[in-house]
Formats: structure tokens, sequence, C-alpha cells
């Protein structure tokens, strides 16, 4: 009794409140389970897709502009494919479109924003003042810009959303990295004779993830609704390629008689955007940062 009665609480490390932060909080659960279901449509849209060959050119004008039915849950187009099986595989296509422009936007702009935060003098007024001018130019002009010199497709609608991306990762990290420089053990491992290269990765980045990884995750949300824009304007996923955004203009024709053509793909996008943002949120509260 008496050794039960002396014994000290433990404590409990930081990664476990985090996460029991997160769990507590029922909008950031269902934004994970939102995107989980979203990511394992995509990964087995060949399996759970009901009509796997409506997702190329197939035609049978005979089952066109068919409404909602138990062989049909979202309808079928205006030639005659079925739209949840193309939604699905829709996913597919906008995930693809987030790890293309994520995964070169979040690297470029993280070490950009930590050798501009740092770094002092040239090199810190050289990137502000670079990242500063391209945040000046609207995305969504850029896009459109390079969407008419380049052929629309994946590729290149990637390239034109990610031209741009990579400068709101630059300033956050920069924000937050100049911020950490700043503090003493930074100073103590300079006196220690740290080189800068383990400075960066050692000290400046791991602090610098978990504002990367809610800004990412956010940022996702957008991704799959800017590259939406880019197809539902001509200048993203060509036919027969299932992507949402072109799936809604192609639908928007034949409205308001054949409204499932625009509710089906209209409502995966706003799916899929609002469970990153709900996670986005959740790990923002979790990790308890300002993006």
């Amino acid at each position: 009794m008496s050794a039960v009665a002396g014994s000290e609480p433990k404590a409990l490390s930081a990664g476990y409140m985090a996460w029991y932060r997160f769990s507590r909080n029922p909008a950031a659960l269902i934004g994970a389970l939102m995107v989980i279901s979203v990511i394992l449509l995509a990964i087995f849209a060949p399996l759970i897709a009901p009509y796997p060959d409506d997702v190329g050119a197939k035609v049978d004008f005979r089952s066109r502009h068919m409404a909602p039915d138990w062989a049909h849950w979202m309808g079928t187009d205006k030639v005659g494919r079925d739209i949840l099986t193309r939604v699905i595989f829709g996913f597919r296509v906008s995930l693809l479109l987030v790890i293309g422009v994520l995964g070169v936007a979040v690297p470029v702009g993280a070490v950009l924003g930590m050798l501009a935060g740092y770094f002092s003098g040239a090199v810190e007024k050289i990137i502000s003042g670079f990242t500063n001018v391209m945040l000046a130019i609207p995305p969504l002009v850029m896009a459109l810009a390079i969407g008419n010199v380049l052929e629309p497709n994946l590729v290149n609608a990637m390239l034109a959303i990610t031209f741009l991306w990579w400068t709101w990762h630059a300033r956050l990290v920069y924000r937050v990295s100049k911020s950490i420089a700043a503090e003493d053990y930074i100073e103590a491992a300079r006196l220690a004779g740290a080189s800068h290269w383990h400075i960066l990765t050692r000290e400046i980045l791991p602090n610098c993830v978990s504002v990367i990884s809610v800004k990412t995750t956010l940022d996702a949300a957008f991704v799959i609704l800017f590259g939406a824009t880019l197809s539902f304007l001509g200048l993203g996923v060509k036919p027969p390629t299932p992507d949402l955004g072109t799936m809604v203009a192609d639908g928007r024709q034949f409205l308001p008689e054949m409204w499932w053509g625009v509710l089906g793909p209209g409502f995966a996008i706003f799916y899929a955007t609002l469970g990153f943002n709900l996670l986005g949120d959740g790990l923002r509260d979790m990790f308890d940062v300002e993006v």
C-alpha cells in the first residue's frame, strides 16, 4: 500500500498527448475516415467500380442519360457510361495531382524557406524577394497561361499548379525557421561547432515538420479543387480519362433535366476537399500550431 501511495504518476509523452487531442476531436476523425475512403477507392478502383469498362471511350447510346437507379447509383452520362464508376476512377486523377504538385512544391518551398530563415543577409533577401514577386502573381491566371501554352494533360496541369504553389510553403517555413534560428539552443549548437547542415536538418527541420504536415494536408484540398477548376475550363485532363472537373463541365450542358450529371462528380469534389480540410484542422489542433 505504501509503495502504491508513494509511487509517482508517469509523465505522458508529447506524442501521446497530441494523439489524445486528435482522437477526442470528432471532426478530425471524420475527416481522416473520409480521406482514407478516398484513398482506398482510388487504389482499388478496378475492384470496387461496378462498370470498369466505362472508364475509357466506351459508347452505349441506349443507356445515355439514365436517371439514378439500383443499376446506376449516380446515373449515366451523355454516352451511356456509369457516372459512379467514373467518379471512383476520377479520385485517382485527383490524388495523382495532389501527389505530383505537393511532392514538388513542399520540398522546394521548405528548403528555400529554411535557407531564408536561417541565413541572414543576401540569401534571405534574394529568396524572400523572389518569393514575394511570385506571390504577387494570381495562381489561376498563371495556371491558365501555362495551360493555354502547353497541351492540356495531367502532367502539364501539375506543372501549372506547382509553378506557384511552392511559394506558400516557402513563406510559412521561413517564418517558423526564422523564429527557431533565434533560439538559444541554435546558438549553442553553433558554438559547439555544429555545421550549417547539421543545424538545418537536425535542429530546425524537425521543428518545422508539424506546420509542414498541417499545411500540406490543407493544401491537398485546394489542389483538388484547383485541378477540378482547370479541367472544368478545359485545361486539365482530357477525355476519355475520367476527371471530376471535366465530368462537371460535361454534365452542366444538360441542366436542369439531367441534374445527376453534375451532382455526382460535384459531390465527389466536395467530399474529398471536405475530408482533407477536416483532417488538416484536426492536425492543426493536435500539433497546436498556427498555419
